[in-house]
């Protein structure tokens, strides 16, 4: 299905504040989250490569010890396996890609 309209996917809460619609391709899944002020992702590392982009709002994000706030155009690089954990510092509209699939998040 080459066409998908975002607003029609399902949305699921998957960490409290945290909601999402996904995309899933043969080697990605594209998580669109909407996330509320406050939000807290706790520590966790994945197998997953990660790029997270911000498209509104502002999130502290630290990954492997260093802690940056990104802004709307703020992109962050997640390698496989390397510890990461954030917060909105207000609602924020991220969109993280992860290879391979996210099995997890289907």
């Amino acid at each position: 299905m080459p066409f998908i309209e975002l607003d029609r996917a399902p949305e699921r809460e998957m960490f409290p504040g945290f909601r999402a619609r996904f995309v899933h391709t043969e080697r990605t899944t594209h998580a669109f989250w909407t996330i509320a002020a406050g939000a807290e992702l706790p520590e966790h590392a994945h197998p997953h490569e990660q790029v997270s982009t911000v498209i509104r709002g502002r999130f502290e994000m630290t990954v492997d010890g260093e802690t940056r706030t990104l802004e709307p155009g703020s992109v962050c690089v997640i390698p496989s396996g390397t510890k990461h954990r954030g917060r909105a510092l207000t609602d924020c509209f991220i969109l993280d890609v992860f290879s391979p699939i996210r099995e997890d998040y289907r």
